[in-house]
């Protein structure tokens, strides 16, 4: 059977071939070009510089200004260098600003697989929203799983109170939880496999793991500030414990696997806590609020 190959490798394979070889062109030509222009400094140029002060001084500028340029120009590729080798301990593989259009070319470059994992606040912004980032890939996949803020605990309640009004914002989070789950549900009818689990504790990371990438952004603090960029970090096939993402895929899996996060029963609306070993501890009632009505993500970084 032959493999699809996704369209943006082709053209990444196609500009690297272009970058190496416009690299190969640039140094034939200098090279060539070396003995012609010493013969022509030498034997042109140079008599004329002599017995001009003028252009004498002249050279001497345009030369020091080059000079200077020159090192400069190295002095930054230093600088760029030891970023990009940072960046490649960090398993840093792309960042922009917030809702930012690159937001949207850092997902569609990730190479998406059939399972999705999302660790959010509300996830409307995410997934839920009719502008959301990540609605129609949500189609895409078969296996989701989703960690969100309970809007009715006591760690929404304290997120809340660090806004300018927090009643309103509590109750904008309900709704759009609210909506997030509604989509989620309409997955499941779809013959998705769909795993949902809310946390109580006050929220610090957006994950969004697809394969061998996630996607973070900090959503620690008030939805009033300015949201934070955001980041791709990937897995390193060959040093797996390198880099950000074990991290970050480990601090997921400690809290997916915490027995105080319950899982949303989708058949019946409950909650159902858990013991350690896995058994049903008890159920308790989710009350679920409205959703939001349809337009621009009310929560974008949530």
């Amino acid at each position: 059977m032959l493999m699809r190959i996704p369209i943006q490798h082709f053209w990444n394979s196609l500009s690297k071939i272009a970058t190496h070889a416009g690299i190969t062109l640039l140094a034939l030509g200098i090279a060539f070009s070396l003995p012609r222009a010493a013969s022509y400094i030498l034997f042109s140029w140079w008599p004329k510089v002599r017995d001009d002060a003028q252009m004498m001084v002249a050279t001497e500028i345009a030369f020091a200004g080059v000079l200077v340029l020159v090192l400069n120009l190295g002095k930054l590729a230093w600088r760029y260098r030891k970023a990009a080798h940072a960046g490649a301990l960090a398993s840093l593989v792309g960042a922009c600003e917030p809702d930012s259009p690159g937001t949207d070319r850092l997902l569609r470059e990730l190479p998406w697989k059939r399972d999705l994992t999302v660790m959010s606040v509300t996830g409307y912004g995410t997934f839920a929203a009719p502008d959301s980032t990540l609605r129609d890939v949500l189609g895409q996949c078969y296996e989701i799983r989703v960690m969100l803020l309970n809007p009715y605990g006591a760690a929404a309640e304290a997120y809340a109170a660090n806004h300018a009004e927090p009643a309103k914002v509590l109750a904008e989070m309900r709704r759009e939880v609210a909506a997030s789950i509604a989509r989620l549900q309409e997955l499941q009818g779809a013959g998705r496999k769909i795993a949902l689990k809310l946390y109580d504790d006050l929220p610090f990371w957006k994950l969004v793991f697809t394969g061998e990438h996630v996607w973070v952004r900090s959503c620690h603090g008030s939805r009033d500030g300015v949201p934070c960029p955001e980041y791709v970090f990937a897995l390193q096939p060959g040093k797996p414990g390198r880099g950000l993402f074990p991290s970050f895929y480990t601090y997921f899996l400690n809290q997916w696997n915490d027995a105080r996060h319950p899982d949303y029963a989708f058949d019946t609306g409950d909650l159902v806590y858990r013991e350690v070993k896995g058994g049903k501890l008890r159920r308790v009632a989710y009350p679920n609020g409205e959703a939001p009505a349809d337009g621009p993500a009310a929560a974008a970084l949530q």
